[in-house]
């Protein structure tokens, strides 16, 4: 990302009227500051909750909020908050459902301005007069860019770290503090609460429950469950899922055996030679970027290594979107689909 060249003025006058939650360094800090919601301080106001170990105060909610990514923009669609939101950074990750109208929350792409299908960045954030940037470490925040959110706290734009990308340890080289589907039930608790919108948050999280509970219903009982590895992409190394990544609690709701379920991380590289001692019984692709998941699934069928893999000599391949595999209110219904195909499997 580049080094951010705005204008002093522009800087000052940005930092006056921008908004967010305040914190010092200490986590359990309580100073609040965010200006710009519909509601006045006072009555639902102020409100603190935890974000990635932080205790975060704000005394109104945000009204300009950028986010990155599909998922936390659909995080923010299924709240309902279109409305606060100044716009979303995304690459173009449409698929056949999303190019049909078909996708969930399209109403909310309609009316949210797109930003960007480059990576997000100070000028953009500040051109767009956002008082609260919604991203994630390795989902838009990095120091390598310069792009965190202590940077964005000293031109006066808060932030809301996405859960699934928390830092776990003082290196900070490794992310997930928590299950993933209980990360994600966490960021629209905590985002109803910072918009006043803890009904509909409480009635999402409850339907997505129920969605996972039904799915795990129709699992059948007893029996060995299969073994499932999440491809993402990659031909030297395989980028994979942990147990910290949506994938992880997607394989597992879902009836299977996640065979990388020993990863304390989220999103990671591993070696072929650890797929091939696990020997998958299904793989599961992720669909997105450049590579189409048909190329995928050729390279997996054609790469002499992955021969003598089950799922590879039995074809059993189910893809997935992007969208469903990261954090994302599209969670709960891949967790169905998938339950659905690995029923097929222990069938056949």
């Amino acid at each position: 990302m580049r080094t951010s060249r705005i204008a002093l003025a522009l800087l000052a006058a940005v930092t006056l009227t921008s908004c967010g939650a305040k914190v010092s360094d200490a986590p359990d800090d309580k100073q609040g500051g965010g200006q710009g919601g519909t509601q006045q301080a006072g009555g639902h106001y102020p409100v603190t909750v935890e974000n990635c170990g932080v205790k975060k105060t704000f005394d109104k909610a945000p009204r300009r909020v950028v986010t990155n990514d599909v998922n936390m923009a659909e995080i923010m669609f299924a709240l309902g908050l279109e409305d606060h939101m100044a716009g979303y950074v995304a690459p173009d990750y449409r698929t056949s459902r999303d190019d049909k109208g078909e996708a969930p929350w399209k109403s909310g792409y309609d009316k949210v301005k797109w930003l960007s299908k480059k990576e997000i960045n100070k000028e953009l954030v500040l051109d767009a007069k956002a008082d609260l940037v919604f991203a994630g470490w390795n989902y838009g925040f990095g120091e390598g860019a310069g792009f965190t959110p202590d940077a964005l706290k000293k031109v006066g734009v808060d932030s809301y770290v996405l859960t699934e990308s928390c830092r776990n340890g003082a290196t900070g080289g490794s992310r997930g503090v928590m299950p993933p589907l209980e990360a994600l039930y966490t960021d629209l608790e905590n985002l109803g609460k910072v918009f006043d919108a803890e009904d509909r948050a409480r009635e999402l999280v409850a339907g997505f429950k129920k969605q996972v509970a039904d799915a795990r219903a129709r699992v059948p009982g007893g029996g060995r469950a299969p073994r499932v590895f999440l491809y993402d992409d990659g031909r030297d190394k395989p980028l994979t899922s942990g147990a910290y990544a949506g994938p992880h609690d997607i394989i597992t709701k879902a009836g299977g055996d996640h065979v990388m379920k020993d990863l304390k991380d989220s999103w990671v590289p591993v070696g072929w030679e650890t797929v091939v001692a696990r020997d998958p019984e299904v793989i599961v692709i992720n669909n997105y970027g450049d590579v189409s998941a048909a190329e995928k699934k050729k390279f997996l069928m054609s790469y002499p290594p992955l021969a003598g893999v089950s799922a590879v000599k039995n074809d059993r391949v189910f893809v997935l979107d992007y969208v469903d595999l990261v954090e994302s209110p599209r969670n709960p219904a891949a967790v169905a689909a998938l339950a659905g195909y690995l029923n097929g499997v222990r069938e056949g």
